[in-house]
């Protein structure tokens, strides 16, 4: 890695922190259908507005010793522990992508990710404000960039129509809803950036990481009726699928299954 590689890496990564707090307010605003632009800042429990150096990335969080300077109760660690990821995942995406065209819109597509499988763990919502325009945005995308419109199509045509039918037979089967209109959302998104091929891996990426976690949360639950949050385990899968997605499959058909090249 050369010095200026390292440099804009770094640079990344820190756009990503700035970029994870806004998330954050995403994250708490979306489900309840609020402005993530007005009003500014706050505490969430007691409403304070929060000074500007009350408010950088992670560094706040921990010189605050996680309270709020106002009212003193403590302050989530959701908020650095997402403002780290979107740091990570900036800073690798560079080093993947490059300075590209794509890189811009592999970002965009990880930060809606992580706004979803956040929001998916603490409320079991995934906010149409994020799914509806990413669909759209994600498509427009393929207009001039990877996968192609043809790809990105049937992505989330095939992709959401596949999950929802997986979803009917399942309820059919279990007498109960097995999954939301969200996931099929999220999955049609997910295919308009990633296409048809890397949307398959995010499916089979989702579904075997959720499986492994979906034991162990029921082990120590002792609930068998524990909702995995299956749009947590969809955007693993998808960040995998775009930074890793051509390898795996290429492993897969050449490697595993001894298919011929």
């Amino acid at each position: 890695m050369t010095v200026d590689t390292l440099i804009a890496t770094i640079f990344a990564g820190l756009f990503g922190a700035a970029v994870g707090s806004f998330l954050n307010v995403c994250i708490l605003r979306l489900p309840e259908r609020e402005s993530v632009v007005s009003p500014p800042s706050r505490c969430p429990k007691c409403g304070r507005g929060l000074r500007w150096y009350e408010n950088i990335p992670i560094v706040s969080w921990i010189v605050l010793r996680a309270r709020c300077a106002g009212c003193g109760l403590p302050i989530s660690r959701m908020y650095p522990l997402v403002e780290l990821t979107t740091a990570l995942a900036f800073a690798a995406g560079y080093l993947i992508y490059g300075p590209t065209p794509l890189l811009l819109v592999r970002l965009l597509f990880v930060s809606a990710m992580i706004v979803l499988a956040v929001t998916d763990i603490r409320e079991r919502i995934l906010p149409n404000a994020i799914t509806y325009p990413g669909i759209v945005i994600g498509l427009l995308c393929s207009l001039v960039l990877p996968p192609g419109l043809a790809s990105a199509l049937l992505g989330a045509a095939f992709g959401a129509f596949g999950l929802w039918a997986l979803g009917a037979i399942m309820t059919r089967v279990m007498g109960k809803d097995a999954l939301g209109l969200g996931d099929v959302k999220m999955v049609a998104m997910i295919g308009a950036f990633l296409g048809w091929d890397l949307t398959l891996v995010t499916l089979a990426v989702a579904s075997f990481a959720g499986t492994i976690i979906g034991v162990v949360a029921i082990a120590i639950t002792r609930n068998r009726e524990y909702m995995i949050p299956l749009g947590t385990f969809l955007a693993i899968g998808a960040v995998v699928a775009a930074a890793a997605g051509r390898p795996l499959l290429d492993w897969y058909l050449y490697s595993f299954s001894g298919l011929p090249r």
